[in-house]
């Protein structure tokens, strides 16, 4: 692949390695994945493929360590706290807050800077339409389906308009035909907006179904970490 430019949005990792406590988890990585590409991270439990999630995130907290760079869209995100980061994140669980209705969970997750209440209600229902819920704004999402409930975390993440995404592991509680079209679903979007996309997933079926690189995280034949100060250290979890 070609040098990474300021402008070109991809998400850049270069070097980086974690370790918990004197443990290195795996060896070096690098990787580059460029915005609508869907990259796959693989390997067994335990091996920091989350981990590595939380370091992009800047939630990483001790005793884990970092080395290594993480760039996006060219900034180094060591130096951003997590709110400016600008990267969703989504989970096995939809994490819809059950005291909002499903339109109030969509607008949560519209940036700071769309004002006025016309536009913001303009943005969800499109959003609703994009996931094929018309309709659906005012409902409790504990009366939506499972599918339908991961559609609405999946909208809330993209109107919050994230410069990369994160998966981490999804589809991992769906059955087999709402996972492939739930995993159809979100790469699609993913694909649409531009948006560097990483998986943590055990499924081969899914990282066939991203179609991008795929990186197995294996630990290196030494484990003890280095004694190098680590670099990039990431942000604390905000309280």
């Amino acid at each position: 692949m070609g040098d990474v430019t300021k402008s070109d949005g991809a998400l850049e990792l270069a070097g980086v390695r974690l370790a918990l406590g004197e443990h290195v988890l795996f060896d070096r990585l690098d990787l580059v994945v460029r915005p609508g590409e869907v990259a796959t991270l693989m390997g067994p439990s335990g091996c920091g493929k989350s981990t590595l999630l939380a370091l992009i995130c800047g939630t990483l907290m001790p005793p884990f360590r970092a080395w290594g760079t993480v760039r996006l869209n060219g900034a180094d995100l060591a130096a951003l706290p997590p709110e400016r980061r600008r990267v969703g994140i989504l989970f096995q669980d939809d994490l819809l807050f059950p005291h909002l209705s499903v339109g109030e969970n969509l607008a949560f997750g519209l940036p700071h800077d769309v004002r006025g209440r016309d536009e913001r209600r303009r943005r969800v229902a499109a959003a609703l339409a994009e996931a094929g819920l018309e309709g659906m704004a005012n409902r409790d999402p504990a009366t939506l389906s499972g599918g339908q409930r991961a559609r609405v975390a999946v909208m809330r993440t993209l109107l919050a308009e994230p410069r990369a995404l994160l998966l981490d592991e999804p589809f991992g509680k769906l059955d087999v035909p709402l996972r492939e079209r739930f995993r159809a679903f979100v790469f699609d979007h993913a694909r649409a907006n531009g948006v560097p996309t990483l998986l943590v997933t055990h499924d081969p079926a899914d990282a066939r179904s991203a179609g991008g690189a795929v990186v197995e995280l294996t630990p290196p034949p030494e484990t003890e970490a280095t004694t190098e100060e680590p670099t990039g250290e990431p942000a604390p979890r905000p309280a």
